[in-house]
C-alpha cells in the first residue's frame, strides 16, 4: 500500500519521539533497580493509570475485538470476560490496596514476604519465575502476530514475497524499535510514552468513530447484519444466523467453539472470578500496582484504567467494524472459507480512513502495540534479574550491574517471544492458551495464597506446578478424548486444569508443616485480608487486642458486583455511541451513572492505605520498597498448626 506523505511523516515523527523519550529518561532510570522496574514509586497515580490502560491497548487485542464485534455484535461484550476483563473491578475494589501494602518489587520477592525463605519458599519463588516467564513469552508472540499482520497490510516496503514472512519480517523490525526504548528506559520510560500514546490514540479513536457515524446510517447497518446481532442478550445458544450475509461467520462461530453461548459464559464467568481473586499475572499489571506511591493511589489507578480506556476503545472498535460490515463484506464473503477476520482493522483502515487520520490512526496503533509490548518486556527482567540473578548468583553487586543485566534480559526474552510468534498460527489461539489454559493453572495457588493462613509455600509449589503442567497437557488430553470445542477447548479444560492444580495445592500444604508464626503474622498485620485467617488473628489478638479482623468480605464483594455493571455499561456507551442507538446509550449511561454514585459512597470514600496497627517500625506503614518481611520484629505467640 502507498502511504501518503503526510501519514508517512506523521508515522516516523511518533516513532522518532518514543525512541527519544526512552533514551531521555534513561539516566533517571538507571539510576537503581527500584527506579528501572518502579519508577522509583515517585509516578502519580493518574500518570500510572494513563499508563496501563495504554498498554492493555494493543493492537493485537484491538484486531481480535474488531473481529468478535463484526462477528457476533453485541453479544462480543462479554467475550472479553476470558481475560478476565473484569480482573480489573477485583484490583479497584480491594486486591490492588493488598498487593501494594506488601512494599515489594516483583511477584516473586512477594513470594518470599508472604511465605518466607525456608525450602519451600525457594521453590515457590522459583515456580512463579517460570509462570511469568512463560506469560511473558506467550504475550510477546501474541504481539509479534498483530503487529506483523498490521504492518504488513500498510507499511510501504514489500520485505518477502510471501505474506506471512513479510509479515513476520515487519514484526522483526518493529519490535526492535520497541525493544530499544523500553530496555534503555525500564519503567519511567514505558510510563511517561504510554501517557503520551494514550493521548495520541484517545484522539484517534474518538475521529474513526465520528466518520462511521457520519458515513453509515442504522439503517445500512441493519440490512448488514443477522437478526439479533444489535442485542446485548442471549440464550443457551448463541441465535446468531450469517448464512445469507456471510456463511463463512457462521464456520468462525463454530471453530470457535462459542454456538452454545450459555454454557461459554457460564465458563467464562466462573473461572473469571476465580482467576480475578487471584490477584494479578506477575506481568506488567502487577508491576504498575507495585509502582504505585501508596496503597490509595494503586486503587485508584486500577479503577481509572475502566474509566478512560472502554469509552473511547470501542468506539474506534465500533468504527471500524461498522465500516467493514457495510463496506466490505461482500469482499469477505468472496473469501470463503479461507477468510481471516482478525484483518478486518487493517483492510478497513486502509479502505475508509482518510489521509492525515491514517498516520494517525496507524501511529495510534503502533503506540498501542509498542505500549504492550513494552510494559512485557518490562516486566520480565524484574523476575530474573532481580529475583534470580540478584538472590542467587551476585546479590551485593553494584545497581548499574543489576541495570545491564536487565537489558541483556530484556533482549533475549524478546528473541525467544518472537520465535514463538513464527510458529503460532493465529491470535485467536494464543488468546485462547493464554486465559483458558495457563491462567487457569494460576488460579488456585494465588486464590488461596491471600484467604487461608495455611496454605503453605509448598502447597503453592505444588499447585502452581500442577497448573503449569496441566495447562500444557488439558488440551491436548481432551482433544483425544473426543472433547473438541474448538477454540475454545483451553477454556473448557479449566475445570480439569483447576481440579490439577487444587490437588497439588491442598495436598502440598496438608502434608507439611504451616509457615513459619512469625512470617504469617507478619503478612497478616501489613496486609489485613479477609478470608481464613483465624488463627493468625488469634495469635496476634494475644499480643495485640487493638487489632480487628478485616470485615469488609460482604462491602468488597457487593462492590465488584457493582463495577462489574459499571465496566460493561463503559463498554456497551462505547458501541451504542456509533451505533447511534439513542434508547439503548440511554440506559448504558444511567447505568453508568448509578453504579458510579453507589461506588462513590460504598468503595472510593473507604479507601484506606494501611488499616490500624501497632507500633511495628517505619517500613510496616510506609510500604518502603525491599522492607517485606522485615518490618516486625517477630512476635512470640504461636500459630497453631
Amino acid at each position: 500500500m502507498a502511504l501518503h506523505p503526510i501519514d508517512l511523516f506523521i508515522i516516523a515523527a511518533y516513532v522518532v519521539a518514543t525512541v527519544g523519550i526512552g533514551f531521555w529518561i534513561s539516566r533517571k532510570a538507571s539510576k537503581s533497580i527500584q527506579s528501572y522496574f518502579l519508577g522509583g514509586n515517585e509516578i502519580p497515580w493518574y500518570a500510572l493509570g494513563l499508563s496501563n490502560a495504554s498498554g492493555m491497548f494493543d493492537i493485537s487485542g484491538t484486531m481480535w475485538l474488531v473481529y468478535l464485534l463484526f462477528v457476533y455484535g453485541m453479544k462480543s461484550v462479554w467475550v472479553p470476560w476470558l481475560w478476565p476483563v473484569f480482573n480489573q473491578i477485583f484490583l479497584m475494589v480491594y486486591l490492588s490496596v493488598w498487593l501494594r501494602r506488601s512494599g515489594v518489587m516483583t511477584g516473586a520477592e512477594w513470594i518470599r514476604f508472604r511465605f518466607g525463605d525456608g525450602q519451600g519458599a525457594k521453590l515457590s519463588h522459583l515456580v512463579v519465575v517460570l509462570f511469568a516467564l512463560i506469560n511473558v513469552v506467550g504475550f510477546l508472540a501474541y504481539g509479534f502476530i498483530g503487529i506483523g499482520q498490521f504492518a504488513a497490510a500498510f507499511l510501504p516496503f514489500q520485505l518477502a514475497a510471501d505474506a506471512t514472512t513479510n509479515a513476520n519480517l515487519w514484526g522483526l523490525a518493529i519490535t526492535a524499535i520497541a525493544t530499544l526504548y523500553v530496555v534503555k528506559g525500564g519503567m519511567f520510560s514505558v510510563v511517561f510514552t504510554e501517557v503520551l500514546q494514550f493521548g495520541i490514540m484517545t484522539v484517534a479513536c474518538l475521529w474513526v468513530g465520528g466518520i462511521a457515524m457520519a458515513q453509515v446510517s442504522p439503517e445500512l447497518l441493519n440490512a448488514a447484519v443477522p437478526e439479533g446481532w444489535r442485542s446485548l442478550w442471549f440464550g443457551w445458544s448463541l441465535d446468531l444466523d450469517w448464512a445469507t450475509l456471510l456463511p463463512s461467520a457462521n464456520e468462525k462461530i463454530a471453530a470457535d467453539g462459542y454456538t452454545m453461548f450459555g454454557a461459554f459464559f457460564m465458563m467464562m464467568l466462573f473461572k473469571g472470578v476465580l482467576s480475578s481473586m487471584a490477584g494479578p499475572a506477575p506481568n506488567y499489571d502487577m508491576q504498575r500496582i507495585l509502582s504505585a506511591r501508596t496503597p490509595k493511589e494503586a486503587a485508584k489507578m486500577s479503577g481509572l484504567v475502566s474509566l478512560v480506556l472502554m469509552v473511547p476503545r470501542y468506539m474506534l472498535i465500533t468504527g471500524l467494524t461498522v465500516l467493514a460490515l457495510v463496506f466490505f463484506r461482500d469482499e469477505l464473503g468472496a473469501m470463503g472459507s479461507d477468510v481471516n477476520f482478525e484483518l478486518i482493522l487493517p483492510f478497513t483502515m486502509r479502505e475508509f480512513i482518510p489521509t492525515g487520520l491514517l498516520g494517525l490512526l496507524i501511529a495510534a496503533l503502533l503506540a498501542a502495540f509498542m505500549s504492550t509490548y513494552a510494559a512485557t518486556v518490562n516486566a520480565a527482567p524484574a523476575y530474573i534479574v532481580n529475583d534470580v540473578y540478584k538472590r542467587y548468583i551476585n546479590p551485593d553487586a553494584p545497581e548499574k550491574t543489576y541495570v545491564r543485566m536487565s537489558y541483556l534480559v530484556s533482549i533475549i526474552v524478546v528473541i525467544i517471544g518472537t520465535a514463538f510468534g513464527f510458529v503460532a498460527q493465529n491470535l485467536n489461539e494464543i488468546v485462547q492458551w493464554l486465559v483458558g489454559a495457563l491462567y487457569g493453572g494460576y488460579a488456585a495457588s494465588n486464590m488461596l495464597k491471600w484467604h487461608w493462613w495455611r496454605f503453605n509455600s509448598y502447597g503453592y509449589f505444588w499447585g502452581m506446578l500442577a497448573g503449569i503442567i496441566a495447562a500444557g497437557i488439558a488440551a491436548p488430553v481432551m482433544g483425544l478424548l473426543g472433547l473438541d470445542f474448538g477454540a475454545a477447548t483451553p477454556l473448557y479444560a479449566f475445570p480439569l486444569i483447576l481440579a490439577l492444580s487444587l490437588a497439588g495445592c491442598i495436598a502440598g500444604s496438608l502434608l507439611t508443616a504451616p509457615d513459619p508464626p512469625e512470617v504469617l503474622r507478619d503478612f497478616y498485620l501489613k496486609v489485613r485480608p479477609w478470608g481464613f485467617w483465624g488463627p493468625v488473628h488469634a495469635a496476634v489478638v494475644a499480643d495485640h487486642p487493638e487489632i480487628e479482623a478485616n470485615k469488609d468480605f460482604r462491602r468488597d464483594m457487593v462492590n465488584v458486583l457493582i463495577g462489574i455493571v459499571w465496566q460493561t455499561g463503559l463498554v456497551a456507551i462505547g458501541i451504542l455511541i456509533v451505533l447511534e442507538d439513542i434508547g439503548a446509550l440511554a440506559v448504558a449511561v444511567g447505568v453508568v451513572v448509578v453504579t458510579s454514585a453507589l461506588l462513590k459512597v460504598n468503595w472510593y470514600d473507604k479507601l484506606e492505605d494501611y488499616p490500624e496497627q501497632p507500633d511495628l517500625g517505619d517500613a510496616a506503614t510506609t510500604g518502603t520498597p525491599g522492607a517485606a518481611g522485615t518490618a516486625s520484629a517477630p512476635l512470640d505467640t504461636p500459630v497453631p498448626a
